[in-house]
């Protein structure tokens, strides 16, 4: 290569998405020159298409508890030093309106392409440069740093850090690029695998619950792991909705999910109290009442209900529907994979990156941020604010 395809600078940034902007800003703020390379065509994808186009940029509730890694304690350095209410306030400062929807997620008012364009501008204003539809060919170390690769130049840099993501949404651009990174210099990485994604079910249960594509109920949904309560919908395919992604993120292939269809009553207290009350009446008429008809229709006919008046129900029969309500055993085929997941479970191991500055400690001058590492949030928000932490951490301490 000619002398004028190598470039200099301090810090090079690999992916453009929302820890990668963040650290880039961070970092340029402090003086040093920063670039952000990145193979998309556009910077941010992954923010664009969030939270419905809303972009749930954090959590009000975010705690160390909110997230998975074989090292829980990983994550609590970097979001003590940059929290949520510090993300809040680079919103108001750029006037970007936003409202709490529901158990703290807060969400633009208008579009998730306001917070790509306040990270843009943050990146502007303290001058990193942000280069797309850049490939990169090979990284290397040298004695002074790392050269990288790419069709356009050769870039040499001291400090390098990875934020490119994990395999979630392989549309969006997703590609094993940071953990094969990682293991060139080293690391070893955690099994990954998809998180927050809809379950697929079995052929059998698939054609049982056909007809109810598109209902949604409130329920809990648990394991021995963990247990969430929120909306669970039906789909052509199987089980999505909030509570099914969230209890997804704790699931094995073989395991079964326990789902609680009435989390609001003592659902056998409930029959029995029917069956004194209403005794001509049956089963589905008495639980419509508490849940979509079409629902109760399809779970007595999967349950093999009783047809009779509750008067001529057994109470070893009641017991058994009331069991299945509170506790509806669904063993899922598996999940819709990548291809639909918010996130990546698993990734560069945490323990061998420092959870005060995101530095390797194996090579130094390296850097791992945001979901390429083996932190992993619940739904509603709880993912960008990693990105948002362990980029601003990471940003600081590059140099």
């Amino acid at each position: 290569m000619s002398e004028q395809d190598t470039i200099t600078f301090d810090t090079l940034i690999i992916g453009a998405g929302a820890a990668g902007l963040m650290c880039a800003a961070t970092a340029a703020r402090r003086g040093l020159s920063v670039v952000v390379l990145d193979h998309a065509k556009q910077a941010g994808k992954k923010i664009l298409i969030s939270g419905g186009g809303r972009c749930n940029f954090t959590n009000m509730y975010t705690s160390p508890e909110n997230f998975l890694s074989e090292n829980p304690h990983f994550c609590k350095s970097a979001l003590s030093r940059y929290t949520q209410w510090d993300f809040v306030a680079m919103v108001d400062k750029h006037k970007i309106p936003w409202h709490e929807k529901t158990l703290g997620q807060l969400f633009c008012d208008d579009s998730a392409k306001d917070i790509v364009r306040m990270l843009m501008q943050e990146c502007r204003d303290a001058g990193a440069k942000v280069e797309l539809r850049t490939e990169i060919f090979a990284v290397d170390a040298q004695r002074s740093g790392y050269s990288v690769k790419t069709a356009q130049a050769e870039y040499h840099c001291k400090n390098l850090v990875v934020a490119c993501g994990g395999l979630s949404m392989p549309k969006l651009g997703a590609t094993p690029f940071g953990y094969k990174l990682a293991e060139q210099f080293g690391h070893s990485i955690v099994p990954v695998r998809a998180g927050l994604v809809p379950f697929t079910l079995h052929d059998t249960d698939k054609q049982a619950f056909a007809d109810l594509s598109g209902v949604a109920s409130d329920v809990v949904a648990s394991n021995e792991k963990a247990s969430f309560r929120e909306a669970m919908l039906f789909t052509h395919r199987g089980l999505s909705g909030p509570a099914m992604l969230q209890i997804s993120s704790f699931w094995q292939p073989g395991e079964t999910v326990a789902v609680n269809l009435l989390p609001n009553e003592e659902v056998l207290t409930l029959l029995q109290t029917a069956k004194v009350e209403q005794p001509r009446s049956g089963l589905v008429s008495v639980l419509s009442k508490y849940l979509p008809k079409r629902l109760v229709q399809v779970l007595a006919n999967y349950g093999k209900w009783p047809t009779k008046k509750l008067a001529d129900i057994s109470n070893v029969d009641i017991e058994r529907v009331a069991n299945n309500l509170a506790a509806w055993p669904i063993k899922p085929n598996g999940t819709e994979g990548y291809r639909t997941a918010e996130v990546t479970i698993g990734g560069v191991n945490v323990n061998e990156v420092s959870s005060k500055t995101m530095e390797s400690k194996l090579q130094p001058g390296l850097f791992f941020i945001g979901e390429v590492l083996d932190v992993t949030g619940w739904l509603g928000g709880y993912n960008f604010q990693w990105a948002w932490s362990s980029g601003w951490v990471c940003g600081e301490s590059v140099n």
